[in-house]
């Protein structure tokens, strides 16, 4: 008997099937700019719009959803860490003052079923409408002998625009100013390496429900990144230019808030200026983990800090809770060496 390509692992017709499921999905992100539609060998996206623009500079991210994938496998629940997989692109773009533009997606798995692979894009599609970015293409492989059958990875990268003038750079953060905090959706998608190691990765372990959550354990954890996109865009629809922004990811506060500060100049963040969530409150509890690694893995519910003039403080509030956000003031900026402290 003659060999196919089924025979060694690779279902050509799922993949077929799996583009069909997922087209419906991709069509409610589309933007006036897609040319074109999906199954194309590229995206294309009209760069038109932006000729008005004095001096137009593009910028991208590239990230993956990381660890994060095995809360999901376990609770075999998949239609969310799409979401997870966009946030942590477009947030980075969103972070240096740009406009998403365009999206894509790669999926490898072990092996394509088309139904959770469609579930796996309508997460990302979500992702997309809440950026207001367009899922303009993707790939999906499919990996037999490599992974798992019932296991997958999931990355992507975003493109977005934005004028020069309008970068956000740190560069002019100054002794005085403010610091506000966005509150995050809970651990978003960096840490799970610890978190794998504080709680049992089991069904009976995830599907535990704490009264301090209000829900299972494995709801909390597969809570999606926070999207940040519309809320800073928000902030400069009211007229104020964020002087400074850190996307708290891996690293934590310790690594991520000095990225945004120039020399001479630290950072100072107050703990009790916000109520940390429980989830972290839970971790560091069952964990034993000291303060000093909490703030040096995870967000501890600030998705973003934004460095900005103080005399502008309540504006900037103002325009995050009328976009959905709650913000805080948490700190401030003071002389010294580029870092952070916490107190």
């Amino acid at each position: 008997m003659a060999l196919d390509y089924k025979q060694s692992g690779v279902d050509i017709e799922a993949g077929y099937r799996s583009v069909e499921l997922m087209k419906q999905h991709v069509k409610g992100t589309l933007r006036p700019e897609v040319l074109g539609g999906l199954g194309g060998f590229s995206g294309a996206f009209s760069m038109k719009a932006i000729k008005d623009m004095e001096d137009p500079v593009l910028l991208s991210g590239t990230d993956g959803v990381g660890t994060k994938l095995k809360v999901a496998f376990l609770m075999d629940k998949h239609d969310t860490i799409g979401i997870d997989a966009v946030a942590m692109c477009v947030n980075d773009v969103a972070c240096a003052g740009g406009e998403p533009l365009f999206f894509l997606d790669y999926i490898a798995c072990g092996k394509n079923i088309p139904e959770k692979i469609a579930d796996i894009v309508k997460g990302v599609a979500e992702g997309c409408k809440q950026a207001g970015c367009a899922l303009i293409g993707g790939e999906t492989a499919e990996h037999p002998g490599l992974m798992p059958e019932d296991e997958y990875d999931v990355a992507g990268f975003s493109v977005g625009v934005v004028d020069r003038k309008d970068l956000i750079t740190g560069e002019d953060i100054k002794p005085g100013d403010t610091l506000i905090g966005i509150a995050s959706s809970g651990v978003h998608s960096n840490g799970f390496s610890l978190v794998r190691k504080v709680f049992e990765m089991t069904e009976e372990s995830l599907n535990t429900q704490y009264s301090e959550l209000g829900c299972t354990l494995g709801e909390a954890l597969l809570t999606p990144t926070r999207i940040y996109v519309k809320a800073l865009k928000s902030v400069k629809d009211a007229g104020v230019r964020i002087k400074g922004c850190s996307h708290i990811t891996g690293g934590g506060f310790y690594e991520n808030i000095p990225r945004m500060l120039p020399d001479g100049v630290r950072a100072v963040v107050r703990r009790d200026s916000y109520e940390v969530p429980a989830i972290f409150r839970l971790l560091q509890q069952v964990g034993g983990i000291e303060d000093q690694m909490m703030y040096n893995t995870y967000n501890m519910g600030l998705g973003m800090v934004l460095a900005v003039e103080s005399s502008v403080t309540d504006v900037v509030l103002k325009a995050l809770e009328d976009a959905g956000e709650k913000a805080y003031v948490v700190g401030y900026v003071e002389e010294g060496d580029k870092g952070v402290v916490i107190c």
